[in-house]
């Protein structure tokens, strides 16, 4: 019985490959009249409503996560066929970072891991990478400052977000808890996994704040009585064995990410979210007249956020303002109209949460 499932599988898998080919010759077609018109090969909002028809007609056990994990590679292989990519994140290798864009990018594309936010921005302002990864916010921890003064300093576009379950491991050579003497990783993750250490160590463990998860991966590797809190990405990466997953306090810890490039712009796709710095004039009642107009026009606000100005003036500061719908639909415009000249348009991408 097992054989003759087994035949069935190879027959199904053998079909599945003709079928993919045959998608791929036609996504080579579709990329040279990209190529010809200069057309944006990546189009976030196309791909989610090929995730979205598909999960709505899917008649087996595949649900949306399952179908996702499957066509995203497929995407980013087809994007690869029709151009190759180059991506700049924020390292290093094993970084939940890292894992965020190879989900959205897949294993074919050509990765660049960077140290800082800032050499991200660098490094697609100057063409060395088409697209850039990069945090925004955690659910737990808030915002990414320095993302947000990037996007006000560089005015780079956005053009899409990725929402990222963070699921902590603890890794070790060691098999025995009461063995690990020092644990390495970074701050944050030492604040998100309290409840583990408190809860698993009985005995003394120095806590050692490293620059990356994978940083403590390649430590804790190579010394005895050590264990790392990690992304399991790293772990596997520096074969470090997992004693325990999903070690975070928080079940629904989760991370944004924005995809950012030069000049990109999403079609309307009616499940948008626009992102804007807006400058507004110094005086009373210049946010609360600006933030009613969007209450007055129906339209949600997401995230609003004050930062510095960084322009040579004393106190005086921009804000980070996010909201649902396309820059370019015709409500939008209207509301911000009478802002026009206040407003820095970061870009307009498919709402995923």
């Amino acid at each position: 019985m097992l054989e003759e499932f087994r035949k069935e599988i190879d027959q199904l898998d053998d079909e599945l490959i003709k079928l993919l080919n045959k998608r791929m010759d036609i996504v080579q077609e579709v990329g040279k009249l990209k190529r010809s018109d200069k057309s944006a090969i990546y189009r976030p909002e196309r791909e989610k409503a090929i995730i979205d028809r598909l999960t709505a007609n899917s008649q087996g056990i595949l649900n949306r996560a399952a179908i996702e994990a499957i066509f995203f590679e497929i995407f980013a292989v087809s994007r690869n066929y029709e151009l190759p990519e180059r991506i700049a994140y924020l390292g290093p290798e094993g970084s939940f970072t890292h894992q965020a864009a190879e989900s959205r990018y897949g294993a074919m594309s050509d990765y660049i891991p960077l140290d800082s936010i800032t050499s991200v921005f660098e490094s697609v302002k100057t063409s060395r990478a088409r697209f850039g990864v990069v945090p925004i916010e955690n659910n737990q921890e808030g915002t990414v400052q320095e993302t947000i003064d990037l996007l006000a300093q560089h005015k780079l576009s956005i053009a899409a977000e990725i929402v990222l379950p963070i699921h902590f491991a603890f890794a070790s050579k060691e098999e025995n808890l009461e063995n690990i003497k020092t644990v390495y990783s970074r701050d944050i993750a030492f604040r998100q996994c309290k409840n583990f250490l408190n809860d698993y160590f009985k005995h003394p463990v120095k806590l050692v704040p490293v620059s990356s998860t994978s940083r403590a991966c390649q430590i804790a590797g190579g010394e005895d009585g050590a264990a790392a809190i990690c992304a399991p990405i790293a772990a596997r990466q520096y074969t470090l064995p997992i004693l325990y997953s999903n070690i975070q306090d928080s079940a629904d810890n989760q991370t944004r990410f924005l995809i950012i490039s030069q000049n990109f712009v999403n079609q309307v796709s009616g499940q948008d979210k626009t992102s804007v710095i807006a400058n507004l004039p110094d005086e009373p009642g210049s946010l609360v007249r600006f933030l009613q107009n969007f209450q007055n026009a129906g339209i949600n606000l997401c995230k609003v956020e004050s930062r510095p100005a960084k322009e040579g003036t004393t106190f005086k500061y921009v804000f980070f303002v996010e909201f649902e719908g396309h820059f370019n639909e015709p409500k939008v415009q209207n509301t911000i109209q009478p802002y026009k000249n206040n407003i820095t348009w970061l870009g307009s991408y498919v709402q995923l949460c």
